[in-house]
C-alpha cells in the first residue's frame, strides 16, 4: 500500500510543479528578454523611504510605490507610472512569484527600469531573508542591469528582497527638477527562479488533499479486499 501511494503522491506532486513550470512565458519588455515572462518582477513593497526637500508637498503623486511593481508601465505623458526616491531616498521591493538568481555567466541578472531624461545613479542591494544586505553596486541612469555573478553569487543563490537607494551627488541636484531623484518604473530578475519559500495557491492545496485522500481511500478498499 505504502508503495503505491508513494508513486501517486509523487506523480500528482511532479503534474502540480509541471503545470506551474509551464505557465511562465518569456516576454520581451523595452528590448530586454525575461524568461520568466510577467512573473519575473518584483511584486510587493517592503519599505519607501522617499527624500523631499523645500516644499515638502512637493511631486506628491509620484510618490506611490506600488508604481514600481510588476512589469515595467510608464507612458511619457500619461500619468504617473512610476515611483521617485528622492535624493538619497530608498525603496525596498520583494520577488514572491519568483527569486533572483545568478546566471553562472557574465549575463545581466537584475534589470531597473528608471526612467526620465536625468542621469541619476542608483545604489543596489540584494538579500535572501531581508535582514542580510549585499550590495551589488549601482546602476548608473537609466534602465540598466546587474550581474550578480560579478559579486559571487550563483545559480545556487536564490534572493527575495532588492534594495535601491538614490545616489544624492548624482542628477539634477536638490534644488532643481520636479522629481529630483530616481524615478523607477519596474524592477525585474533576468535570471529567475521559484520563489525562495513557495507557498501553493489555495485552490491548489484543496484539490491536491482531495486527491490524496481519495487515493489513499481507494488503496484501503483495495487492500481490504484482497
Amino acid at each position: 500500500m505504502h508503495k503505491v501511494l508513494g508513486y501517486w503522491l509523487v506523480l500528482t506532486l511532479s503534474l502540480i510543479t509541471s503545470g506551474i513550470a509551464s505557465s511562465a512565458q518569456a516576454a520581451s519588455f523595452h528590448g530586454v528578454e525575461f524568461p520568466g515572462g510577467i512573473a519575473s518582477f518584483a511584486d510587493e513593497v517592503v519599505s519607501y523611504s522617499p527624500v523631499t526637500y523645500g516644499n515638502t508637498n512637493q511631486y506628491p503623486t509620484e510618490r506611490d510605490p506600488n508604481e514600481a511593481l510588476g512589469a515595467p508601465d510608464y507612458t511619457e505623458g500619461l500619468g504617473m507610472d512610476y515611483v521617485t526616491l528622492g535624493p538619497g531616498g530608498s525603496l525596498t521591493l520583494r520577488f514572491k512569484d519568483n527569486s533572483l538568481t545568478g546566471s553562472g555567466t557574465s549575463a545581466y541578472d537584475l534589470w531597473i527600469f528608471e526612467i526620465g531624461g536625468d542621469v541619476e545613479d542608483t545604489f543596489v542591494w540584494i538579500s535572501k531573508d531581508g535582514s542580510t544586505w549585499n550590495g551589488v553596486g549601482k546602476v548608473f541612469g537609466g534602465t540598466r542591469g546587474i550581474d550578480i555573478d560579478a559579486y559571487g553569487w550563483g545559480i545556487n543563490d536564490k534572493f527575495s528582497f532588492v534594495r535601491l537607494q538614490d545616489d544624492p551627488d548624482e542628477g539634477q541636484g536638490i534644488n532643481q527638477g520636479t522629481t529630483a531623484g530616481a524615478d523607477i518604473d519596474s524592477v525585474g530578475a533576468i535570471s529567475s527562479a521559484p520563489p525562495v519559500d513557495p507557498v501553493p495557491e489555495p485552490g491548489t492545496l484543496m484539490l491536491f488533499g482531495t486527491g490524496l485522500a481519495g487515493m489513499v481511500g481507494a488503496v484501503r478498499r483495495r487492500t481490504r479486499k484482497q
